[in-house]
């Protein structure tokens, strides 16, 4: 259980350093964006990247959350179900830190 409690603290802590992170990106490219127009073609993939970025973490945050009550509210143990979900987060978070 002190084995979790360790790794959920890890994981929101990454959480909040990649949405700080993130957040400062697009603060910057929305500052880029905002002394001319024609700028939105030139960057807006990447604006749409790094709201992605921001809702991915939502995501974690409220499956982490689940997990927490899930915790507080009965003995622990994993399902399959939340195997499967947290094999998912963690491949997809690897396919895109590959790309």
């Amino acid at each position: 259980m002190k084995d979790l409690d360790s790794t959920i603290s890890t994981v929101l802590e990454n959480i909040e350093e990649d949405r700080a992170t993130t957040k400062e990106l697009l603060h910057d490219l929305m500052k880029y964006l905002a002394v001319a127009d024609d700028r939105h073609r030139e960057v807006g993939s990447i604006a749409a990247k790094y709201v992605e970025t921001l809702q991915r973490s939502n995501e974690q945050l409220v499956k982490v959350a689940a997990l927490m009550q899930k915790q507080k509210t009965t003995s622990f143990s994993l399902t399959s179900e939340d195997k499967d979900n947290l094999y998912d987060l963690i491949n997809s978070e690897e396919e895109e830190d590959d790309s």
